[in-house]
């Protein structure tokens, strides 16, 4: 008898819902969200369809005019949070009053709580360690809130070889969905370099992840498989697939119940499902309800399902001069007709079989028209001779070459001796490939990982075969690569964080802050796929290597200790503005400080009440640091004798030492974060 059970804490967990269920109820206005809200396609296709539209960089939200601004459950950086709050600042009133672009913050409490530690252990000299994907969104923002050096990273090769600043104390925090038990490990490592686990580590993991995983692995171990649910590029659902896999071989990564068309799972009773934080609950139920239903209906009938192609075992009920009667174990009889026993026309079949023996046969059609199964005995007879090769390579671990000729849903069929073999899309590469079509008719290599002719199962994995060449591919690629080495590289993915970079057999990763001396904007406006970018290795981490574009011979600070001096009368542009003044472009990658007291001898309140962005302007070098890369500019040094209103001293006295109280704040502002 099947049973299905699904873990009691699958599903949306408490931050995600929050955040879904408030872009719900704003959905009625002009809705928009900074990224998608949670990694799940068909929660987001849906809110589009309600009319939330998503915004991929805050450069496209000062576009936008008006309108609400969600901020997603992963949350953002500090750079990015005040970007919006001054978008929605100068963006004016409506008629009612309130402001045109309003931002509302869908920010996970757990996550904010993570903001908030980072932000002060940063402020209390610490140095921070963030666990996690440095690619996810979650971590991203973090790292956005550290204003000090920090290591981010979930390899424990890393931390165990990593150098840490000595006389300093740390501060370890973990992704929110990072799996706990690997997370432990982490906490060892810290506590062998000899700091107080007690005080320097915060075990940041969510409760509701904490939950999820302990589930996983108990109803995992007591399944003969297990359904995980989940989008595919979800950090929180993989990691289930992860631990269900440990635990349960049989764990089959599924985004909705149309996807459960593509499994055989009819040989197993006892089936667990669990589905990650982004998974809406209906869809879980739409699952579950599928495998409820399949089951009760083989459970009716206590017969087997059978497809097209496969080979069947039956026993003779009947023979005639031209056709054989089968009994397959399904609810219609199998027919076999001379033509699909023999080749000999004259060949009487009474002769040859006889009531009671049993054979095997492929099933040609299901239902040949009069509500019978259409078999053929002399196919499946060719079929077992035929399969001696895949049943070498099966038993002997061997790769084996075939041709893809059909791309079908769900995967490839590959001919090999006349044989197919099914590759699932999911053992195709290693990598999610949503396009399978470029290989057909094309020879490809894969070990035989299933056979059983007889069932016409044949499965292939190319998989494992991929990622064995690759990394074979990307150790001599390390073993080749130098600190220092310049390639021209191919742009194979753009983020928001920046570009990773084919560099021969192994990628790098291009951050937005290693683009170029001068500020970067969003990287997917400043490169695209598949274009030649020239660029050097910053920096190799166990196979992680970080590139950059900021060559030494193009540093524009090179010769601006001349250029800027001070004294010097220069022109620049209008870059961005704060509360506290305005950047000032003065060549590609230098920026000077207009502080908005030396903007005018009149007081101004406000930098945009002057200045607008892009505006061509002419000050006074006041103060310029080599060390530090931070020039003071002032407009009010040469602005003409008639704008001189009078400024007691002590007004004058206390404007210098605000433009000094906030240089600091602005070289944070103007320097880009690290990334690991």
């Amino acid at each position: 008898m099947r049973t299905v059970k699904v873990a009691e804490h699958a599903g949306f967990c408490f931050g995600v819902k929050r955040a879904v269920e408030r872009v719900e109820e704003l959905a009625a206005e002009r809705v928009y969200t900074l990224g998608t809200i949670i990694h799940n396609e068909f929660v987001v296709k849906d809110l589009e369809e309600k009319g939330v539209r998503v915004l991929e960089s805050v450069e496209d939200a000062e576009k936008i005019g008006s309108g609400i601004i969600v901020i997603r459950s992963h949350g953002v950086g500090r750079d990015v949070d005040e970007r919006l709050r001054q978008i929605s600042e100068n963006s004016g009133l409506n008629s009612d009053g309130s402001r045109k672009i309003t931002i509302v913050d869908a920010t996970c409490p757990f996550v904010k709580k993570i903001h908030k530690i980072v932000s002060k252990a940063s402020e209390e000299g610490k140095f921070v360690v963030m666990i996690g994907d440095s690619t996810h969104p979650e971590v991203c923002g973090i790292l956005g809130w550290i204003t000090g050096d920090y290591l981010i990273t979930d390899d424990k090769a890393v931390l165990e070889n990593y150098e840490f600043p000595t006389g300093r104390d740390i501060c370890m925090v973990v992704q929110t969905t990072f799996y706990y038990k690997k997370f432990q490990e982490f906490v060892e490592i810290i506590e062998k370099k000899g700091y107080d686990i007690n005080t320097s580590v915060v075990n940041t993991v969510c409760n509701a992840t904490e939950e999820r995983q302990t589930e996983a692995t108990e109803l995992a171990s007591a399944s003969d498989a297990m359904i995980i649910i989940g989008g595919m590029h979800s950090s929180n659902t993989r990691k289930l697939y992860e631990i269900s896999s440990g635990c349960c071989p049989n764990t089959f990564f599924v985004q909705s119940a149309k996807d459960l068309d593509d499994l055989d799972l009819s040989k197993f009773e006892r089936i667990g499902i669990t589905a990650g934080a982004s998974t809406p609950h209906n869809i879980i139920e739409e699952v579950q309800n599928r495998m409820e239903d399949f089951g009760q209906l083989l459970a009716e009938e206590n017969l087997k399902s059978i497809h097209n192609g496969e080979v069947v075992e039956g026993t003779v009920l009947d023979v005639k001069e031209d056709q054989i009667i089968l009994n397959i174990g399904y609810k219609a009889d199998g027919i076999i007709p001379k033509s699909e026993y023999t080749k000999d026309s004259s060949l009487d079949l009474r002769t040859v079989v006889n009531v009671g023996d049993t054979m095997s046969a492929k099933v040609l059609k299901v239902n040949d028209g009069d509500g019978q199964v259409s078999l053929s005995y002399r196919r499946a007879q060719s079929l077992v001779v035929e399969s001696k090769v895949l049943e070498e390579a099966f038993e002997n671990k061997a790769v084996v070459t075939g041709k893809v000729v059909d791309v079908v849903k769900g995967g490839l069929n590959v001919l090999v001796d006349n044989v197919r073999v099914f590759i699932p899309a999911s053992l195709v590469s290693d990598v999610f490939e949503r396009d399978l079509n470029k290989y057909k008719d094309t020879d490809i290599e894969f070990y035989v990982t299933e056979y059983n002719p007889k069932k016409r199962r044949i499965i292939g994995d190319r998989k494992q075969l991929v990622a064995s060449e690759k990394a074979e591919k990307m150790a001599a690629a390390l073993a080749n690569i130098r600190e220092g080495d310049v390639f021209d590289g191919i742009v194979k993915n753009i983020t928001d964080f920046g570009a990773f970079i084919d560099i021969g057999d192994i990628d790098g990763l291009l951050h937005v802050t290693e683009m170029g001396w001068g500020r970067t904007g969003n990287p997917k406006k400043v490169f695209k796929v598949g274009e030649t970018v020239r660029c050097y290795v910053k920096e190799i981490k166990g196979d992680k290597i970080a590139l950059s574009k900021k060559f030494d011979d193009e540093n524009p600070w090179a010769d601006a200790e001349e250029k800027f001096a001070v004294g010097n009368i220069v022109t620049g542009k209008v870059a961005r503005m704060t509360a506290f003044g305005a950047f000032v472009e003065l060549a590609p990658g230098v920026d000077g400080l207009l502080h908005v007291s030396q903007i005018s001898r009149k007081r101004v309140e406000k930098p945009e009440d002057v200045l607008t962005v892009g505006q061509e302007i002419e000050a006074k070098v006041v103060n310029f640091d080599p060390a530090e890369r931070k020039i003071t500019l002032s407009m009010k040094a040469i602005a003409p004798e008639e704008d001189v209103e009078e400024e007691a001293p002590a007004a004058e006295e206390a404007a210098t030492e605000e433009v000094a109280a906030t240089e600091e704040a602005a070289t944070e502002e103007a320097a880009p974060a690290t990334e690991e």
